[in-house]
This record gives structure tokens, sequence and C-alpha cells, in this order.
């Protein structure tokens, strides 16, 4: 663990109000900024005193979808400019899925920008909690049990390969459909079946479930209108994601787009992944 450090948390969700909570419990000095509405939250008013912390921990994703800081529980809307603003040159930000925008603010302003959702380590154990969130979504939303549903999993990175293996331990046939040959073949060591994805068209129709892990488009006109009646989609990719959406109310297909997954089902879970990652570029720095 690191010598006791001046963490600032600045905006994010629950996951980012359990980090702070945890940071405090291995004994550093934190601050917490735009998550006053958050349980048993206590902030400052304002980023001041912001540049004398080692680091500063913006949320996953650091934007929303207007650009500005991703802050849902914050009582007010803040901009990227306001938190960075605040920061010395040459000072350790860490965010989540650092865009474009954020990267070109930081650098302006000459601040050490580290995206922890880029790390492998964080990427691997935030399968688990996608996955779980995805077993409680397909339980609440399917009129059958997952046990004996044929179920396919589209994309077999990490979140294929930790989520494949859950629904066959309950019960369900499970295949497969990965571009790669070697994906393939994994998925049939684990006793899963596996297809191709060129053609995903031509046998799309025997399935209950399918859940997509691509964050590309994977489910278009063709593939939806291929799909058995009553047939629920799972889209697990971030954005912007792989099913057409138009296309899919279009064809009455049912579509739960299950985004940041690991912040609504685990959050405390999801924020010591965050923590330790942050841990560990600190540590890698030197710091």
């Amino acid at each position: 663990m690191l010598r006791a450090k001046n963490i600032w948390v600045a905006g994010g969700d629950p996951r980012q109000a359990a980090l702070a909570a945890l940071l405090a419990d291995d004994g550093h000095s934190v601050h917490t900024y735009a998550l006053e509405l958050g349980e048993g939250m206590r902030c400052e008013p304002s980023m001041d005193g912001a540049d004398r912390a080692d680091c500063v921990v913006l949320p996953l994703p650091a934007a929303g979808p207007d650009g500005r800081l991703n802050a849902p529980l914050a009582a007010a809307g803040h901009s990227l400019e306001e938190v960075l603003d605040a920061l010395r040159p040459g000072q350790l930000v860490c965010a989540g899925m650092a865009g474009a925008g954020l990267r070109e603010l930081a650098a302006a302003r000459g601040l050490a920008l580290r995206d922890y959702f880029a790390r492998e380590e964080l990427a691997v154990l935030n399968a688990v909690p996608t996955a779980e969130g995805a077993l409680q979504i397909a339980m609440e939303e399917l009129p059958i049990t997952l046990h004996d549903a044929r179920v396919l999993v589209v994309g077999f990175g990490r979140l294929g390969r930790a989520l494949a293996p859950r629904l066959r331990s309950l019960g369900a046939r499970v295949w497969v459909s990965a571009r790669r040959y070697e994906q393939r073949a994994a998925a049939e060591c684990m006793g899963l079946g596996s297809e191709g994805m060129d053609r995903l068209s031509d046998w799309l129709c025997s399935y209950d479930l399918v859940f997509n892990t691509v964050p590309a488009p994977v489910l278009g006109v063709e593939e939806l209108a291929a799909l058995k009646e009553g047939a629920l989609v799972i889209d697990l990719a971030s954005r912007p994601g792989g099913v057409d959406m138009e296309a899919a109310a279009a064809l009455g297909v049912r579509v739960v787009w299950a985004l940041s997954l690991p912040g609504k089902v685990a959050p405390v879970t999801s924020g010591r992944y965050v923590k330790d990652t942050v841990y560990h570029i600190m540590e890698e720095l030197d710091l």
C-alpha cells in the first residue's frame, strides 16, 4: 500500500464515492468534489487546494455525453476546464476513458494524464461485475430460466470470457461468436459452442438470448430480423454499442443497452478496482 497521500476525487457515480471512502480507510488525506449527492458525502465547495494533491482522480468515463465533467452525483454541472484549471503543471491526473477532448485540455495545461481504464488489470477485473450485472438483467427480463436457455455471446474478449462460463454454470446452452480462430478454440476448450461472425444472420434464429460485447456495429437490420420472436438482446458494449437501436425498435426486438454496469451493480468492488489501479500508476511513477 502507498504511503499516505493527498488525493482528490472529482465527479463520478457511486464508484467514485466508494473510491473516496476506500482511500480514506487506507489512511490517505482525501478531498471530494462534485459528489455531494452521494450518500454520506462531505465535499469541498470548490477545487481550491487541489493543486497540492499528489493525485486527482476523475470519473469513468471522465466526460459525460455533453463533454462536461461526468458528475451525476453533483448538485450542479461542472466543466472539465473548471477542474483542470485548478491544477498545477506536471500534476498527476488519473481518469477513466479519457477522450481526445480531455487529453487536449490536459496537454495544454501540462498535466500528467493517465487513463486508468486503459490498464489491462482494470479491464480484466471490471469484466466480473459486468458479467454478474448482465446475468441479473437477463433473469429479470426473460420469461424463462437461464437453465436450458439457448444463449449466444457475441465477442470473446475479456468480458465474453467472464460471462460465457458463468452462463454455462447456470445450465444455459452457450455459444460464442468470435472473429478469430483462436478465440473460438478457447471457447470450445471451455465446453462452449462456437461460430464465426461473418454470417450471423444465418443462425441467429435459434437463440433465446443474445449478449453483445463488441463495441462496433455487429447486430444490424439483417441480424436483428433473423432473431426468433421474443428473443432478448443485451448490449454490454460501451458507446457507440454494437446494436442498431433504431432497427431494433422498428422490428420490435427487445434490447437492453446496459452501460456502466460495474458502477450500478457493485460500486464498492468497482471502486476498489479503480483504487488499486491508481495505486499501480502512482507506484510506477514513484510518487
